[in-house]
């Protein structure tokens, strides 16, 4: 098992990983820019090492500075976390070719996984049933009409590369087609330096379903369920379940082993996670995410594995220790994001914390590294929170969150507590009759 684990992230997400490095007796390493330096992963590591100013191309975005710090440190391994370096397949291969481990997959597969058109072919080579669409990407306002009307209209054109829907926009018919092109390489070529798309059918009413996976150096493959990511906003998620109250057992199982048979084909090793749009009883591969989940909680909670511990325990070498049967499911957990921001105009709100208190009791669990007189700095993403309730029905989860909700206190800033107490009394939601657009529906209701 390592010794020393550098912790190459920022946020809630640094104080996870540490807590789990330490339950394993593992010491840890903190990197911070200098808008950091009173964060709580930076005050409970073992050691610090600042890697530059606040702008993340300069500190966590810097592969030489960390490293640096992994080298000065003496650290036996990097975990990325999520976002950042995470699925960067060069930062990966750099950390191996550096004589340390790099927790998470191999940089071929980060590569493989990285562009989405290789991941669609893979993916299809590998058994997983995908959306129609384009066989490579689209270079010309000619192929652009040929393949939607291939297709057939509405289409969605998207970025080779990226996420978070940059680069991605709708054509319901061959006169928006050009326009939308055009905006869609634009868009991704400002966003990450590539302005290659391709087109996909466009699905009416989907749900958002992943399936995260474990797989072992020794050829061991698990999925640990799946969990409904359907409530998004501009493609940003907001609430995450599981499992999800759209599927029946059959849906479940015939998934879950569809997942783990690719996995197993592509030779991946590590936590991972394969997303699928989920409609009308059929499932679509759209992505494979080579990383840590930001929602990675919800399966913690109806599984009782510790994913963080798994992904470092694959790393240093370890099987997995347990088989697809063995993995047992309980309950139904529910996760909302909380983000500095103005609950209504979704507008970033960094700024001083003046009061805080965070929900607890039975089935509660909150990931964040805040407290009071902590100064949540302007320069990276906009979520501080992250509240997770476990229950043993959906309905018994649902209860539970309302009551954990109506106690958070974070004074000082906005936030979007009061978008999740509204969500979680509306009937729609109550009655888990939701799509990927009904969110976006449902603020614009409120607002």
């Amino acid at each position: 098992m390592f010794e020393k684990v550098l912790i190459a992230n920022r946020g809630e997400i640094a104080l996870r990983i540490h807590r789990a490095c330490r339950e394993m007796g593992i010491r840890t390493v903190a990197v911070h820019s200098t808008a950091d330096t009173d964060a709580m992963h930076v005050r409970l590591a073992d050691e610090v090492v600042c890697i530059g100013p606040p702008q993340a191309r300069e500190s966590y975005l810097n592969k030489a500075a960390i490293l640096s710090a992994a080298t000065i440190t003496g650290a036996d391994a990097i975990h990325p976390g999520y976002g950042f370096l995470s699925e960067n397949a060069d930062f990966a291969q750099m950390v191996e070719e550096h004589g340390m481990v790099f927790i998470g997959p191999s940089p071929d597969h980060i590569r493989l996984m990285g562009d989405k058109i290789t991941a669609k072919q893979a993916a299809k080579a590998a058994g997983l049933p995908v959306v129609p669409g384009s066989e490579g990407s689209i270079d010309t306002v000619e192929q652009a009409l040929e393949n939607g009307a291939a297709i057939g209209y509405p289409v969605l054109i998207k970025a080779t590369a990226g996420g978070g829907g940059k680069g991605m926009k709708v054509a319901r018919n061959a006169e928006e087609m050009v326009e939308a092109w055009k905006m869609a390489r634009n868009e991704a070529k400002a966003a990450f330096g590539n302005g290659d798309v391709y087109m996909e059918k466009y699905l009416g009413r989907p749900r958002h379903i992943e399936i995260q996976i474990l797989a072992d150096n020794y050829g061991s493959v698990v999925h640990l369920g799946e969990r409904d990511c359907s409530l998004q906003r501009k493609h940003q998620k907001v609430l995450e379940e599981a499992p999800s109250p759209a599927l029946n057992a059959d849906q479940r199982e015939k998934i879950g082993q569809i997942a783990c048979t690719a996995i197993a084909k592509l030779g991946y090793r590590n936590a991972g996670t394969i997303e699928f749009l989920f409609e009308n009883g059929e499932f679509y591969f759209i992505e494979m995410n080579t990383r840590l989940q930001v929602e990675h909680p919800i399966t913690e909670g109806i599984t009782g594995i510790d994913l963080v511990r798994e992904q470092i325990r694959i790393a240093a070498g370890a099987p997995l220790g347990y088989t697809q049967s063995e993995v047992r499911f309980a309950g139904h957990a529910i996760e909302c994001r909380i983000n500095a921001e103005d609950p209504q105009s979704f507008v970033p709100c960094p700024g001083r914390i003046e009061g805080y208190h965070s929900p607890g009791g039975l089935g509660v669990r909150v990931d964040s590294g805040l407290y009071s007189g902590y100064r949540i700095p302007p320069h990276y993403d906009s979520m501080i929170a992250k509240l997770i309730v476990h229950g043993n029905s959906r309905n018994e989860a649902l209860m539970r969150l309302r009551r954990a909700l109506g106690e958070y206190v974070i004074e000082g800033v906005k936030t979007t507590l009061p978008l999740h107490n509204r969500l979680v009394q509306d009937s729609d939601f109550v009655n888990g009759d939701y799509d990927i657009h009904w969110l976006e529906r449902f603020v614009e209701r409120n607002n």
